[in-house]
């Protein structure tokens, strides 16, 4: 077996000089080094994902509970966001509606989508395609740090007058320029926030296309590289042709916040009984185009990275070849270019005309087709392996059915006819859960506990890990398959009381709905419980898990595996050379059910 590797710091490929040691500040703040910054963007994107979790929780207590007060934290929201958003320590409209709009944007653009482009990304990208780095460090640390800056823009707002944003994560026109009166408000901190999340985002994406292309070890050709990397090449793709759009809708609705311009604004609007001194002339629709041209293909920046760390994992724990590999790559190709062509099946509800529905129609049902390739081909490599079952392997089985659920509930609101009476309601909720929560968040968790090794040297413990998994897994589905069925009785996701005024008397009375708002908390809550063995395992196991007796330990065939651990300035040994495809597991006549790219014969 291959042993681990010790190094000193320094350059890795034997240059005779010598290298200064970094002082913290360059080191670990304006760090140039892609593993350091896919750390920062790790460390930072788990943080906001707790974060958004804990507005959830809260936002979860005020259904299940209207008009009580929020325990342990009540006090404190009262004291530090105000009487009129907490008073009493109870949640109002607002206060709902704002940690609403804040748990999207945040889940979204400061957790899920830096997580897995930017952390996951950034660290592996380079290993796996046998780079000493990213094509243009320092745009990769200004990615960091604009992403950073922009997320503390936006939890800024929840301290200034008038709280955060409060018209959703689409912060859809005309409301969101009329819902606060003062200059500076949670809808303008949210703005100049996503301009510069979008900034950060593109900025990322170019360095990623450039990488990829340009850096590539000798005898890496295309179809040798991981399918880890084919998903994160599109993604990036995707995140450099749709946010441009978003980016110049943001700037327009900034301008229509803060500068009296009309772009969203329509003539004739009335608000509060009256006219709002405004030129009008603009279009809401208009944003609504924007918005979605972004928000489409940003739930596959979502999938499809996620779905990369899946298929390593599933690859080395089975111990054979992904099933269809070409297959997968071109399915990841194809929804890289179906995902620009399906926007407007978010607006059916706009009034658009038969024909544009049923093109949105037609080219939704399309983009299914490969996602469906995908996870067939996925399942299909699970068929006949040895399977080991540890932790990574576990989050990365249960990704399969949870996304598969995800995407088969998302067909009815593809189709004009039924999404009008399921739009906007908790169906909607349940059905983009299961895609970007026991789905994507899976795929996090399973590459998390996979790659640990590599960038600690040390061993996540495997009994903690089975524990989160188990209990994350149940509590999961405890929250979101009950919502399907509240959306199939007509519960609106915009109810802050839970439903409480529409279903708790009268003629639509329905208190079988109101009850599941209690066991969908109670999982909830629970699922926060299960949240501390991972918490604890990932901190404890930095300093002491067990410390890995290989640069490969779990007997991978990458050339991300055949670095010294962890990597060190210019992550390998020697000038790596790709002398296969990626997943040579059991080939026949081998002496190890394992043969490296990079080894020679």
């Amino acid at each position: 077996m291959q042993t681990a590797t010790t190094h000193a710091p320094g350059h890795a490929h034997g240059d005779a000089h010598a290298h200064h040691e970094p002082g913290f500040w360059q080191k670990y703040i304006f760090s140039t080094d892609h593993k350091m910054i896919g750390i920062q963007y790790g460390i930072t994107s788990l943080l906001f994902l707790l974060f958004g979790f804990l507005l959830m929780l809260a936002m979860r207590y005020q259904l299940a509970h209207p008009g009580q007060p929020i325990p342990f934290v009540g006090g404190l929201m009262e004291k530090t966001l105000g009487d009129d958003m907490a008073k009493g320590g109870v949640m109002q409209a607002d206060l709902y509606n704002a940690f609403g709009a804040m748990h999207g944007t945040i889940m979204v653009f400061l957790a899920i989508v830096p997580m897995l482009f930017g952390a996951f990304g950034n660290y592996v990208t380079p290993l796996q395609i046998g780079a000493p780095d990213m094509a243009f460090p320092r745009l990769n640390m200004a990615s960091y740090h604009l992403f950073f800056w922009g997320g503390a823009v936006m939890l800024s707002s929840f301290f200034i007058p008038g709280g955060a944003a409060k018209s959703g994560w689409t912060s859809y026109s005309p409301l969101a320029t009329m819902a606060d009166s003062n200059f500076i408000n949670g809808q303008t901190l949210w703005l100049i926030g996503m301009v510069l999340l979008i900034t950060s985002s593109l900025l990322g994406a170019v360095n990623f296309i450039a990488t990829i292309i340009q850096l590539r070890a000798k005898g890496m050709t295309w179809m040798r590289l991981p399918f880890f990397v084919w998903a994160q090449f599109v993604t990036a793709f995707l995140l450099l042709l749709a946010f441009p759009p978003l980016e110049a809708a943001g700037l327009m609705q900034l301008a229509d916040n803060v500068l009296g311009t009309s772009f969203f604004l329509p003539t004739g609007l009335v608000v509060n009984g009256s006219q709002p001194d405004i030129s009008g002339g603009g279009s809401p629709l208009l944003w609504q185009h924007l918005f979605w041209f972004l928000a489409h293909p940003e739930v596959y920046v979502l999938i499809l990275p996620a779905m990369g760390i899946v298929a390593e994992i599933i690859a080395n724990n089975t111990r054979k070849p992904l099933w269809g590999y070409k297959s997968l790559v071109y399915a990841a190709l194809s929804i890289g270019f179906l995902a620009f062509i399906v926007w407007a099946h978010h607006m059916y509800l706009t009034g658009m005309g038969t024909k544009i529905a049923t093109f949105f129609q037609t080219t939704t049902m399309m983009i299914s087709i490969p996602s469906v390739i995908i996870l067939t081909a996925l399942f299909i490599s699970i068929w006949g392996g040895s399977i080991r079952f540890n932790t990574p392997m576990l989050f990365a089985l249960s990704f399969l059915p949870m996304f598969g659920i995800g995407g088969l509930t998302g067909l009815p609101l593809g189709f004009n006819a039924s999404d009008i009476y399921l739009h906007d309601s908790y169906y909607v909720i349940g059905h983009f859960h299961y895609v970007v929560a026991p789905g994507t968040i899976f795929g996090i968790f399973a590459g998390i506990y996979f790659w640990f090794p590599k960038a600690t040297g040390r061993m996540m413990n495997e009994t903690l890990g089975k524990i989160h998994w188990f209990g994350s897994l149940v509590c999961m589905n405890g929250i979101f398959m009950p919502m399907f069925i509240q959306g199939l009785r007509g519960m609106s996701r915009r109810m802050y009381d839970g439903g409480a005024t529409y279903f708790g008397s009268g003629v639509g009375a329905d208190p079988g709905v109101l009850r599941l708002n209690n066991a969908i908390t109670a999982a909830a809550i629970a699922l926060a419980v299960f949240q501390l063995p991972f918490i604890f395992n990932f901190f404890w196991s930095i300093w002491n898990g067990k410390k890995v007796d290989s640069d490969n330990p779990w007997e991978a065939t990458t050339l991300d595996w055949q670095t010294p651990t962890p990597p060190p300035h210019g992550n390998f040994a020697a000038e790596p050379v790709a002398h296969r495809g990626p997943y040579e597991y059991s080939v026949p006549g081998s002496k190890k059910d394992f043969t490296p790219q990079g080894q020679p014969g």
